[in-house]
């Protein structure tokens, strides 16, 4: 059953205390940005003559890259799938995208191996690397690393560099992979090469989602988004050299997993501003995953938190914020919901839900799902969505108010079924006048330019 404000208070689970907010300016709050929050969308979205991608008046975008075009550094196909992705300031005003392939065994148009860059010859994962002028024009495409699998979301750190993470626990000898997989590999996108193709396997071997670093103390969090109860955990990693430089999480470190005590599956937990303090960190077992899924492991005989679908995950003021696309209890969650947004605060041990998105709340998508998440530059929250039907990217603004901000034309279906792919790796240029994103299906990135506040 779902917890309820009575239910909760009830248990005197290191519950500090329960605030209903309306508005959801708890999930700004701090952040340097929040100052400039828009507190409304930017107006109804025009039909795209061309069919591709349909948003609000004064909006434009432009196609940077789609799967099958050939790569600028002549090594193949623009990979299929794209997923997770950051941009980085590059010299001279450019700009840097860094873009996972979400590619499985049976990936149509994997990443291309490069000697240097592949770690398992058989993944057809990876990341491609593109470099764009100050107008978003395309200089350069190649490949940032390869020979990986099931590259889902992952995360920038303070150094400028992007780790890309393996959504998959497959071992070597299954699905012709030569290699263990399952971990969170470091890419430099200015210089491939630098980073080449090393596991980080101190982090864990386990169905990584996405990833986000403290910058004040170094500390690493991790979702896992497992498919099949018992769902995945909430981690954090504790680098032996925090706040370094490329190559510097190689040192290795602690992974920790996160207990609420009291709440076994966080989907219980229904209403925004619930709070609980004193949350625990438990030691992994086995990192590695030998013999036993971490999410599977003892965890000291006191049980250990899960969660069904936790997806993105990002910092923001002193703040980790991390997603639930949803939970169904016929699925085996302990209750039903369309989306949650948790925020962890490291100084005060503190967790809160600060966003829930329906069935019986405050705030509902028109689909449904929320999944990666990026803060815009004036504050305001954007959310891919990974649902039925058209697939939207939304702005949330500080008061709760839901908009939409791009929407995608094209049909990949059929006029009897028609289908749309959804929506990945939103992020925004270093200054702010440019959001990126991806389609999933047909892989197409895109650079949206406006006016933004």
């Amino acid at each position: 059953m779902s917890a309820t404000r009575r239910q909760v208070l009830a248990t005197g689970a290191s519950v500090a205390g329960i605030a209903f907010t309306g508005a959801v300016s708890e999930l700004f709050a701090g952040t340097a940005t929040a100052q400039e929050m828009g507190r409304r969308g930017y107006g109804p979205l025009v039909p795209d003559p061309r069919g591709l991608l349909d948003l609000p008046e004064g909006f434009r975008y432009r196609v940077l890259s789609r799967t099958g075009d050939a790569l600028r550094s002549g090594e193949g196909e623009v990979p299929g799938n794209p997923d997770g992705m950051a941009a980085f300031a590059g010299p001279h005003g450019r700009v840097r995208l860094v873009r996972n392939h979400e590619n499985r065994a049976d990936g149509k148009i994997g990443v291309p191996t490069v000697d240097g860059l592949t770690y398992d010859p058989m993944g057809k994962g990876g990341c491609t690397a593109l470099e764009l002028d100050g107008r978003n024009h395309v200089l350069g495409e190649r490949v940032a690393i390869a020979g990986t699998a099931v590259n889902c979301a992952g995360g920038p750190t303070p150094w400028g560099t992007w780790l890309t993470c393996e959504e998959t626990e497959d071992k070597a000898g299954t699905n012709g992979y030569t290699k263990d997989h399952g971990f969170v590999f470091e890419v430099d996108g200015a210089d491939p090469h630098r980073s080449g193709a090393v596991p980080l396997k101190a982090m864990g071997r386990f169905q990584h989602e996405a990833v986000a670093i403290d910058p004040r103390e170094g500390v690493v969090y991790e979702t896992e988004d497992a498919f099949e109860r018992p769902f995945g955990l909430f981690y954090r990693f504790l680098p032996e050299k925090p706040l370094g430089s490329l190559g510097s999480l190689r040192a290795g470190g602690t992974l920790e997993a996160m207990r609420v005590p009291g709440v076994p599956d966080l989907s219980a937990v229904q209403e925004p501003g619930t709070v609980f303090d004193r949350i625990e960190w438990v030691p992994v077992p086995d990192t590695q995953a030998k013999e036993t899924p971490i999410r599977l492991q003892d965890f000291g005989g006191k049980g250990i938190t899960h969660a069904q679908k936790l997806e993105g995950c990002y910092w923001g003021g002193r703040s980790v914020y991390f997603v639930s696309s949803f939970a169904k209890s016929a699925e085996g969650s302990a209750a039903d919901h369309f989306g949650q947004v948790w925020r962890y605060e490291p100084g005060r041990r503190r967790l809160t839900l600060v966003v829930a998105f329906g069935p019986d709340t405050d705030i509902q998508l028109p689909g449904e799902s929320p999944d990666n998440i990026c803060l815009a530059p004036s504050g305001g929250l954007m959310v891919c969505e990974d649902g039925g039907g058209a697939q939207h990217v939304f702005g949330l603004t500080r008061d709760g108010e839901l908009y939409e901000m791009a929407r995608g034309a094209e049909n990949i279906g059929t006029p009897e079924k028609p289908e749309w792919g959804e929506f990945a790796g939103v992020t925004f240029a270093p200054d702010g006048r440019t959001m990126y994103v991806n389609c999933y299906t047909p892989g197409t990135t895109f650079a949206i330019t406006g006016p933004w506040r």
